[in-house]
């Protein structure tokens, strides 16, 4: 029978957390704070990124007022200059598609309604589906600015997608997992071992759609 699978773009098809958690290594340690601990800077950075939002720029403006409230020297231009590059370089990094990506895609797009549900800045996002060449296996390829509860209801009116035969595949429980499972779509959970710890949650008990966890994005061929 044909199923209609959702699917994830950053950390289930291709990386991209690495080269953010890269980004704030170099980052705390140009901060070199006396004091506080890393979990400590990262909390304050978390807070911030929550406001200004998805997307290498927005994270670079992120980094850079991190600095402004955290550094313990004079703010100078230059230093400002220096933060925010490490958050635009992650914009330069080659396209990296996960292995056994796009065979599995090329496996199931003859068999099942493929649709692309990346959440982001829809500039960036749109690079890097055009960067990964994986556009050509899906129906439709959505950006959205969160994947929550009233996103994937109205998912399922627009597409008029068959909620018991559909399922939402990807490495975020706060964005993928447990809120797809809210509405009753039934969910595929494959863990990255960088997940952005802000996307971590625990996998709901309560949600009314089936769930399966796989190791890697290739075993879905032999469920599907």
């Amino acid at each position: 029978m044909q199923q209609h699978l959702l699917i994830d773009g950053d950390d289930t098809l291709w990386e991209n957390n690495i080269y953010f958690e890269r980004a704030i290594e170099a980052f705390m340690d140009f901060l070199d704070h006396a004091s506080l601990k890393t979990e400590e800077v990262r909390a304050v950075l978390d807070e911030i990124e929550m406001t200004m939002g998805y997307g290498s720029l927005n994270f670079a403006k992120s980094l850079q007022e991190t600095y402004r409230q955290l550094v313990e020297r004079d703010v100078r231009d230059e230093d400002l200059e220096r933060v925010r590059s490490f958050g635009e370089q992650i914009m330069h990094h080659p396209m990296q598609v996960m292995g056994g990506v796009e065979e599995t895609l090329a496996y199931l797009a003859p068999q099942h309604r493929l649709i692309l549900l990346t959440k982001g800045n829809q500039d960036e996002q749109r690079l890097k589906i055009d960067s990964s060449g994986l556009g050509v296996y899906f129906e439709h390829t959505i950006v959205v600015v969160e994947k929550d509860i009233a996103t994937y209801n109205q998912l399922i009116h627009e597409l008029e997608l068959d909620v018991p035969q559909t399922w939402m595949i990807g490495n975020s429980p706060r964005s993928d997992i447990n809120p797809a499972r809210n509405v009753g779509l039934n969910a595929v959970f494959i863990p990255h071992p960088r997940t952005w710890h802000v996307e971590k949650q625990e996998i709901v008990a309560d949600g009314t759609g089936k769930l399966l966890q796989l190791e890697s994005f290739a075993e879905l061929r032999t469920h599907f």
